[in-house]
Order: C-alpha cells, then structure tokens, then sequence
C-alpha cells in the first residue's frame, strides 16, 4: 500500500511513540444515516450484461472474474464501471489523489450522480490533505454521500500538521482502514491493491507503481457489497460535513490554484531554457508535467465489458471487521477483530460455493484477520506457493507456517521490493532483519530491480511525484496456491496488515486465472528481480535474467550512505510498526 509507507508513514510511526501532545476533539453526537447496497442488481443494464455474458460463456458458477493486472485495464475497468453504473456506485478506498488520472474519474462519477445514480464514498482519513483533500468537495454534490474512516482532528493544511494534532493519540495514526473497492449497481466491482491516482495508473511522472487488480462481476460482488455496508454504517466513519466546512475546503482550492500557476510558469520558463541532458522524450527532473503526461490518464478508453473474458469460478471473500480498529469511546476496550468469510446461501446458490468452501471452510475457523486466515490457507498448500507482497515483514506466527510448508515438501518463492524500488526504504529493515531465517528454511526470495535509491527517498516517498525518475515500485498483493487458489487483496504479508490495517482478499478457485497470474509472477522473478541467495552464508544477489548486470554481494542499486543508514536504524524499529 502506499498507506503508511507513503509520505508521513512509517517513519512518523515512529515518532509518535516517543512524543507526547494533546490531539484536537473529534465532533460528537455525529449523524449517520444508515443506508446499504442495492437490495437486487435485477434491472440494471450491468446485471443484463453479466446473464448474459455467462450464458453466452456456458458458464457453471455465477460469479466471472477478470485480472486487471495493467494500468489500461485497471483504469478502463473503472470507468465502465462508471459510466454503465445506473443505480449504484460505492467506493472505498485509502487514498484517492487529486491529479489527472483520479479527475478523470471524478468528473465521471459527478456525472452519473446528476443522472440520477447514488454515489457513496468512504475514505480513509489519514491522505485527505493538501491537495488531495480537494476530493472531498464531492461530498458537497447532490446525490453524492462521502465519510472518512478513523479521522483525525484539525487542519487539513498538510499531513504533517495533522499528525503532530494527533500525536497524543498514536494508535489512531496507526490504525488505518486498507480495504479497496470499486463497486457499481452491486453486481460488477474491482478489488485489489490500487488506490486512485497517477501512480496507481502509470501516469505518475517520476515514480509508478506495479499493482494487481480484478474485476468481479456476479453474486460475490454482493459479498463485497455487504462488506462495504459494515464499515459505512459504522461509529468510526464520519460525513464529511461533520468535519470539513466548504470554507476549509475553498481555502485548501485557493492554496491549490495558486500552486498550479507556479507550476505552470515554471513550465513555462522550461520551455525557454535549453533541452535537459537527459533521452529523447523523458522528463528533466523537478520539471512540470508535459502536456502528453498529463493526457494519458484522459485519453483512457472505458473498458469494453461485452467483451471482456471473465472466468466463471467459485470464490469466497475476506474480509476485516471495521472493529478491528478501535472506536472513540473506549478504545482500549472495544477492539473486535473478527474474519468476515463468505457463506453459502449470501446471495448465491450453493453449488456456486461448494468448490471454493472445499479449500476455505476451515480457513475462518480460529483466525481474526484476513492475513491470519491467509496463514492457515498457507497451512493447506501442498506443493507450491507463490506470493507477492511488496512490504515483507514476516511475524513469528507467518514463518512458523513457512517453515511447516517447507517441512510438507511446498516450494515457496516470494517476490518483495528491493531496498531501491521500496517506496519507504525503511521498512525494508523489518524485512532485511528476516531474510537470512527465510533462505536458510528455503523459501526463495526475489526482490524487484528498480533504479538507484539514496537518502533523498528513503524515508516516505510515495510515487506521486517526488520520486528518482522512471522509478518502478512493487504494490501487488497476490498469492497463488497449488496453482489452482488465487488470491487478490489489499493485504500485505507484514504485521502491520496483520495487527492494525483493516484488508480485504478475494480467493478464486481457478487453474486458468492461477496460470495466468503465476506467468506473470514467474516473469517477473526472471527479468525484472534479483534472487537473493546465501553463498558461503554471506547474502549475494543473482542479477535478473537477460539483464546484463552483474552478480553483487551488498544491497543492489542502494547508495553506500542509505544502507548504513539503515543498518543503523533497524535495530530500533520494531517490526509492528515497519
């Protein structure tokens, strides 16, 4: 996510627990209309269009999936969504961006608002700042509902600002709602890693991430549906008129316009300085955005879902509760984790779940949280296991359950950012701090090549701008069991998804989709990754194939001063909060 390892992440995490404060009062006594998702998609254009599909697919089950795995597909898929949408739209998110790519999706959610369909935004609280919290004039737009999920009080000047309000409460800073979901008229959504904007959508113009989404269209979106109700209707997500005046808002608009007119005289004067020593057709660092950069993300085609081939395969849902994170009043006192698993009957007919319920029934049983349930799905793997999860901080618990699949004969490979491609470099030292345990019980480790990391980026980059220039940064969250159990999800295999993000999973018993995205996975590792070995009992990392670069004994492509850096802070930073 880039959730806390974006710009005041993982190291403001830190610091909250060495400084005291007293925090800002969140309003009391807050109204919230109870509302939940269209009772039936029966009579929408999207419900017609899955029938038929599936008909004309002879398909047995009736839920169909579709792997978003680019950004075309990821950002057309949204905009069909959008603009096919006749009843319903909700979103849930934790972070939505104010740049191109998301105002393209803006401007078409206003307008199916002013065709009449009800829009229903729920956002986590923790980015909606600066900028960005320009997206909150949604909530202002009839036909239009828009809360935050956990927010802090005050100023919505900057993020830093808010967070040192907060510091006296630093539980709250930590705990944020992780959950993705892009839902419309309750019968076709996209889950998965991405938040909304440019570096979500390859439009970004220094940094992009590499992320996995799917479409799923059929009764399982009803189970994400019901999902997204628990945590709209819930004490811990607050309208946005409860906390935000269009005063604040209009001021944060001014503060925005004004930044765009320096951006573009700053364009302008680099239009008239002399060409950058850099190749044909890439951006000079620090230089404003091209007009081609900027038009990508508008020149994106909504997604064709009359031909769109979905897979039709059983799946199930996880899925937090939103008490796993503490509500206001008693906080201490009422945190209630607890795993939402799809069951037979929800708005499905059994034969729909029986294959998908063969692999998971037991799954739920004794397990809290999504990352907890994926661990005893670990448990069921047989012979091979393949993951990806962009910020690795394995628990004590996540490698006991490595080790016992290594003990049962399971070859595991895990694909994780390098320290170079990790947007918050310093949660790459949780990870680091495992790595030699890993290797030694074999699990093989692949880490992604990006370009040169150094100080400037290593603690909290987040993709958007502020990047080294056409840098490639690991977001995924996907796991494939035995090839025939894929997983997609907004969880990463750390403890911070574990103990404190509220996530979301979609698993999808399919040896076609486990196929595809084990390809891709295993593509990757290849060419685009260095696999990381003990030789002699010392790390060496194995240079990408094809790739011309050589074999190299220290962290690849990190700067000297970054490494000791944080061969320095690590032993101070506890694994829950990296």
């Amino acid at each position: 996510m880039s959730s806390f390892y974006a710009l005041f992440g993982r190291t403001t995490a830190l610091l909250v627990l060495v400084l005291q404060g007293a925090c800002a009062q969140l309003p009391e006594h807050v109204d919230r209309p109870v509302s939940t998702a269209l009772p039936s998609p029966n009579g929408t254009a999207l419900e017609a269009l899955v029938q038929q599909r599936r008909k004309a697919d002879g398909a047995r089950f009736e839920s169909g999936f579709l792997l978003l795995a680019g950004p075309p597909a990821a950002y057309g898929s949204r905009l069909a969504l959008i603009e096919g949408a006749q009843k319903t739209l909700d979103l849930q998110y934790y972070a939505i961006h104010a740049d191109a790519s998301t105002g393209r999706l803006v401007r078409g959610i206003r307008a199916a608002a002013e065709r009449g369909v009800r829009v229903r935004i729920l956002l986590d609280d923790l980015h909606s700042t600066g900028r960005d919290a320009l997206v909150l004039g949604l909530a202002f737009v009839p036909n239009i509902e828009m809360r935050l999920f956990n927010p802090l009080a005050g100023a919505r000047g900057t993020s830093l600002a808010r967070v040192l309000n907060s510091i006296g409460d630093a539980s709250r800073i930590q705990q944020r709602m992780h959950n993705k979901l892009f839902l419309a008229d309750n019968v076709l959504g996209v889950t998965g890693g991405r938040n909304l904007g440019d570096a979500y959508f390859g439009n970004a113009l220094k940094g992009n991430y590499i992320d996995v989404d799917i479409l799923a269209a059929g009764p399982i979106v009803q189970d994400l549906s019901r999902s997204f109700d628990s945590y709209w209707n819930n004490e811990r997500a607050y309208p946005v008129q409860s906390l935000v005046e269009r005063s604040e808002l209009e001021a944060i608009r001014e503060r925005a316009r004004q930044a765009d007119r320096e951006l573009a005289d700053e364009s302008a004067r680099a239009q008239n300085s002399p060409p950058p020593a850099t190749p044909a057709g890439e951006p000079k660092p620090g230089a404003a955005p091209t007009p081609a950069q900027l038009a990508r993300a508008w020149d994106e085609k909504p997604m064709d879902l009359r031909t769109a081939r979905f897979v039709w395969a059983p799946a199930v849902m996880l899925a937090d509760q939103p008490g796993k994170i503490p509500a206001d009043k008693g906080a201490e006192k009422t945190r209630a984790p607890g795993l939402v698993v799809s069951q037979p009957g929800d708005a499905a007919s059994s034969s729909r779940r029986a294959a998908a319920l063969e692999a998971s029934s037991d799954l739920a049983a004794g397990s809290d949280t999504v990352v907890e349930g994926l661990l005893q799905l670990i448990g069921q793997a047989r012979s091979d296991l393949l993951v990806i999860s962009p910020y690795f901080v394995p628990g004590p618990d996540m490698k006991q359950a490595f080790a016992a699949a290594r003990g049962r004969g399971v070859r595991i490979r895990v694909l994780t950012n390098s320290l170079s491609s990790n947007d918050a470099p310093v949660a790459h030292v949780g990870y680091a701090r495992h790595r030699e345990d890993l290797l030694r019980i074999g699990v093989e480790l692949y880490e992604l090549r990006s370009e040169q990391a150094s100080v400037s980026n290593a603690f909290g980059s987040s993709g958007s701008g502020s990047l080294g220039e056409s840098r490639s940064m690991l977001h995924s969250k996907v796991l494939v069991l035995d090839g025939r159990l894929l997983v997609v999800g907004s969880m990463n295999l750390d403890l911070r998804s574990q103990l404190q993000n509220t996530e979301i999973a979609l698993l999808v018993r399919s040896a076609e989709l486990s196929r595809a995205a084990s390809a891709q996975i295993e593509r990757g590792m290849r060419e685009g990754s260095w696999r990381v070995e003990l030789d002699g009992g010392s790390l060496v990392w194995r240079a990408p194939e094809g790739s011309g670069l050589k074999d190299t004994s220290t962290e690849p492509d990190a700067s000297l001063t970054l490494r000791l850096l944080l061969r320095l802070f690590g032993p101070l930073a506890p694994d829950q909060l990296l």
